[in-house]
């Protein structure tokens, strides 16, 4: 069934349709609070800008739809527009800004969380071991109060689970015939016993899937799925939350945790009093691990990093410089740079007052300048550490980015930072904690992202009271005056034209696809081999492979390193295409490669063709029919942007996902083998799956099914364009032809919206002054100097 886009304006029968109620704003002054003075008032600049477009549009659309109930039949074009008014009215001011954590168990998430919210303890922390269990969200709003909202597992999805946990407890021998121990393996036993234990008590584990299911989980559950806590005070909440989200160990006492029910829980929504250090509008999203064995909640994983628009991948200042979790977390978040909506990955090093000088002294190999200090070491590992990631993540990006790609314009690919300091400032300051900075990239990323949408908005809303204004001009003309059948051509040549420019665009993928293909062949040997052989042997690791053949290839853990054998072998195909696929998806400086520009050209065609067409027929130069026409195409092929987004995750999973589908028969005969000598088994069923797999042409299935993703894509743009279009057409047609006998006079709306047009640019130019001066003052030397230790 084909994708259907939402267009810029809702259905017809949305005509009548009442405008939600006003929000409530609250005072400005507290709104923005976590912003300087210089960026506080651009930001209540942007807000009264916005609120005074709403109030112009809601007074256009009530005296529309006086008029509309006046006249029995609503033309085409004022039908148009009540619509497109509607769908403005009710528009979200600024969509959330998700700044993900993505980071390996013990690596200081939720430390960093609780320092930039300047909440100490508030997220439980736990050292080396792993705490949090599932994924949290923490952003600021305009409640009172502190709340957290406790998204739990369906009944279904709880269902599958258990039946997958009690399939992977089943009872294998190994060759001498000696039971299994479960806390001895590679943790998926382990931590499917853990979650029984939890949820339904000791001796769990032992019990069959019937008998769990008659089973009444110790923790209440709500039908409703969803835990709801609220507290005054952060703290309060703290202690509230903890047994929802800290992962219970085995040996934990059991009494004190009858209410810890972690492996029901999807996610965390946590949502603080309005905040000075985190404005509304900013997600901080806490990842732990690389996924889950739960289908529903792995699912959430991938898709909750796929919504960032920044990722941090944290590590701590002792594993930063190697390991396969810290590389796999640096890939995924590539990866999402390719499928998702994030532009900036950078990488957050934590716990970097952790050092022993005399050791560091001992192994230091810089020059003669002495270090006399913890803080001078510690502040010099960490320049060090700056420059030498900062290299490796932008060679490591540049390999698989385009070249002009956002993420490698960043000013700050690597962050060093100490949240234990930041509380206790023995011997860092504050801003040498670097915590201020990431706060700093969170008011920026939310202003500038405020800058857009608002711009955007009030444009967008000119258009609209141009064309409503038009409506009642003297400078309509006659249709047939306007050679509309030369327009209808002249987008249906362009439409053609189009269609082949991106034919051509995406026709640079096809060499490395092939070549990809070609590299896989060769090499899926050598790399199934690496995933399935353990340098200890089998020992544990049968009941690991089993989770991975339970899961079509995949099993996720929040403890382990993922295991993906359907991307593994599929890595050489991606290491081929993700330059040239990320060249296609960028936005920027015009390309033969690049989709948006052919899109953009084709729009400034038309809006040419407009200009054009109105200068022949006598429009004066600033004229409403051209400069709504002009404006409109705009907004009309707007929505294609995200359209694209959406389609470009499909396309980019394609090739895995044929290659699961592929295997996944195999993957289920796998699963099925219990018995001695089960691991070598189950390793013999999936070599032979994939040998088989690959002579009847897995990969080149493969490619052909991003082949055909494309083919869609290009499909979906070009009816989405034609229809666009003929929208704009049936606009400029309907203009002084069947309009209501009375329609509005919107003359004054109209004049208080080009005022309100015209100070866009006033507001930007004046908060570029304010964010100039204010910067000036920062470097004043007769600023105080930051104390010194």
């Amino acid at each position: 069934m084909a994708e259907t886009e939402p267009g810029p304006h809702p259905a017809d029968d949305d005509v009548f349709k009442e405008p939600m109620k006003k929000r409530r704003r609250a005072c400005p002054n507290q709104r923005f609070r976590a912003f300087p003075s210089a960026e506080q008032c651009a930001l209540k600049e942007y807000e009264k800008l916005e609120s005074r477009t709403r109030r112009v549009l809601s007074n256009t659309y009530q005296k529309l739809l006086q008029c509309v109930f006046l006249d029995d039949s609503i033309p085409n074009g004022v039908k148009y527009l009540i619509n497109r008014l509607l769908a403005l009215i009710e528009k979200p001011s600024v969509d959330p800004i998700y700044i993900g954590l993505f980071g390996s168990t013990g690596a200081g998430k939720s430390s960093l969380i609780n320092a930039i919210i300047q909440q100490a303890m508030f997220l439980p922390v736990s050292g080396e071991s792993i705490c949090t269990s599932c994924i949290v969200q923490v952003s600021s709003g305009c409640c009172e109060q502190y709340e957290a909202k406790i998204y739990l597992l369906s009944d279904q999805e709880w269902k599958e689970e258990l039946k997958n946990l009690t399939k992977l407890l089943h009872r294998t021998e190994e060759p001498g015939g000696e039971a299994v121990d479960p806390w001895d393996g590679d943790g998926a036993v382990e931590e499917a016993v853990q979650k029984l234990q939890v949820v339904y008590g000791a001796g769990a584990e032992r019990k069959d899937y019937e008998d769990l299911l008659r089973a009444k989980p110790k923790g209440k559950i709500p039908t409703s799925r969803v835990i709801t806590l609220k507290a005054e005070e952060a703290g309060e909440l703290s202690v509230k939350l903890d047994p929802y989200i800290r992962t219970q160990g085995r040996d934990e006492d059991q009494e004190a945790a009858e209410i810890r029910i972690w492996p029901l829980i999807k996610h965390v929504e946590v949502t603080l009093p309005r905040s000075a250090l985190i404005p509304e509008g900013v997600v901080l999203v806490d990842i732990p691990g690389t996924g889950d064995f739960n289908s529903k909640r792995d699912e959430v994983w991938r898709k909750t990093i796929d919504k960032c628009s920044a990722i941090w991948v944290i590590s701590d200042i002792e594993r930063v410089s190697g390991g396969r979790a810290h590389e796999d977390l640096l890939n995924e978040s590539i990866k999402a740079c390719q499928r998702g909506f994030c532009r900036d990955v950078a990488l957050v090093v934590t716990k970097t007052d952790k050092l022993h000088l005399p050791e560091y002294l001992r192994e230091r190999k810089l020059g003669n300048q002495a270090v006399q200090s913890q803080r001078e070491a510690v502040l010099e590992r960490n320049e060090i550490i700056k420059q030498q990631r900062s290299r490796n993540l932008k060679e490591k990006l540049k390999r698989k980015l385009p070249a002009d790609c956002k993420a490698l314009e960043a000013s700050d690919l690597v962050y060093t930072v100490s949240a234990h300091e930041y509380w206790q400032q023995a011997f860092l300051t504050e801003e040498e904690t670097e915590i201020p900075k990431l706060r700093e990239y969170i008011r920026k990323r939310l202003l500038d992202e405020k800058r857009r949408m608002v711009t955007k908005y009030v444009t967008e809303a000119f258009g609209l009271l141009l064309l409503t204004d038009s409506f009642n001009s003297t400078e309509n003309l006659p249709n047939e005056h306007l050679h509309f059948s030369d327009l209808r051509r002249f987008v249906e040549e362009r439409t053609e034209l189009l269609e082949k420019a991106i034919e051509q665009c995406f026709a640079h993928i096809e060499w490395p696809l092939q070549e990809g293909v070609r590299v896989a062949r060769t090499s899926y040997r050598r790399i199934l081999g690496a995933c399935l052989v353990r340098s200890k042997g089998n020992q544990g690791f049968h009941q690991t492979l089993k989770a991975v053949c339970l899961k079509n290839g995949i099993y996720a853990s929040r403890t382990l390193a993922r295991i993906d054998l359907n991307q593994a072998i599929t890595q050489p195909i991606y290491d081929q295409i993700d330059p040239v696929f990320g060249g296609i998806f960028r936005a920027g400086k015009p390309a033969d490669s690049a989709l948006m520009p052919h899109i953009d050209a084709f729009k400034h065609s038309l809006q040419e063709k407009m200009a054009e067409i109105g200068i022949r027929n006598g429009w004066k130069c600033d004229s409403y029919q051209k400069r709504f026409l002009i404006q409109e195409i705009s907004a009309i092929l707007g929505g294609l942007e995200g359209y694209i987004l959406r389609r470009k995750r499909r396309i980019y999973e394609s090739v895995t996902s044929s290659v699961q589908n592929d295997l996944k028969p195999h993957y289920e005969e796998a699963a099925q083998i219990t018995g001695k000598r089960a691991c070598e088994r189950m390793k013999d069923v999936i070599r032979r799956g994939v040998e088989r797999q690959v002579a009847e042409g897995m990969f080149e299935r493969a490619q052909e099914r991003m082949r055909h993703q494309f083919q869609q894509l290009k499909s979906g743009i070009t009816e989405k364009v034609k229809g666009s279009a003929a929208t704009m057409l049936t606009l400029a047609l309907s203009q002084g032809d069947g309009l209501c006998k009375e329609l509005a006079d919107v003359s004054s709306e109209h004049k208080e919206m080009e005022k309100l047009h015209r100070s866009l640019r006033e507001v930007a130019e004046n908060a570029q002054l304010r964010r100039g001066m204010q910067d000036f003052l920062r470097m004043s030397p007769s600023k105080a100097s930051p104390r010194t230790y």
